[in-house]
């Protein structure tokens, strides 16, 4: 991402929480610096947040079960509220949900703000509810989100496996706003992560001002769903 370019830039910490309302025609780029990273993320229609990610349709409309360049993110009115156009990483995961109190709890013993402070085991589920609760929303609005940075493998019978290793430091995903998309994220674990510590990792963002995907853009023809997808949005602004 060219320096000149960038509008503002900033690093979300280990276990914490972000949101922000990304303006079409703007592109947000997170970056792991350390490697390892895990990036929890929800996306809402600004003014109208009962729009909302869709998961299912946003895989079955595809035909895919992860996520990197090429692919968009569908709503639930069949819009495109963002696409992936650049990524280093080549897999991140839509399918493994966010990490629990109670799970942490039962994996690192107990990490309460009464005894560490500042360091306490943040859990993903929570840390949506927090940033939503910034916006108006509640528990009623949380959707399956999707996970940058960590994949899921899923075996014949259903077994799921986190892949550990999956992003080296220095890797990125950009995210291009196709609406004004209400962004919510956090750097908790990735709720099948088996590492032994509760070690959540640091994702920098950037953002910069990008051009509206052209006639051959290739988040638009990567899917033919998509290229009506494309038409429904732009409708939308007209």
């Amino acid at each position: 991402m060219p320096e000149e370019s960038v509008l503002w830039e900033e690093t979300v910490q280990p276990g914490a929480s972000w949101s922000h309302v990304l303006k079409r025609g703007t592109a947000l780029r997170l970056t792991d610096t350390e490697g390892g990273a895990n990036c929890g993320a929800l996306f809402y229609n600004f003014e109208c947040p009962t729009e909302r990610y869709n998961m299912p349709d946003t895989l079955k409309a595809q035909h895919i079960a992860r996520l990197t360049k090429g692919f968009v993110l569908y709503s639930d009115m069949g819009r495109i509220l963002c696409s992936v156009v650049e990524d280093t990483v080549g897999w991140h995961d839509p399918l493994g949900g966010c990490s629990h109190a109670d799970v942490l709890r039962e994996r690192y013993g107990e990490g309460s703000y009464a005894l560490l402070r500042n360091q306490y085991h943040r859990n993903g589920h929570d840390s949506f509810l927090v940033e939503l609760g910034k916006w108006g929303l509640g528990p009623r609005d949380l959707v399956p989100n999707i996970n940058f940075f960590s994949r899921v493998d899923v075996a014949d019978d259903g077994l799921m496996t986190f892949h550990e290793g999956n992003s080296a430091p220095g890797s990125y995903v950009e995210l291009r706003a196709e609406m004004n998309v209400l962004a919510i994220m956090n750097t908790c674990p990735h709720p099948l992560d088996p590492a032994p510590a509760w070690e959540p990792k640091p994702v920098h963002l950037s953002l910069r001002r990008v051009s509206p995907p052209a006639p051959d853009d290739p988040c638009r023809l990567s899917r033919p769903e998509n290229g009506r997808g494309f038409t429904l949005t732009e409708r939308y602004f007209l």
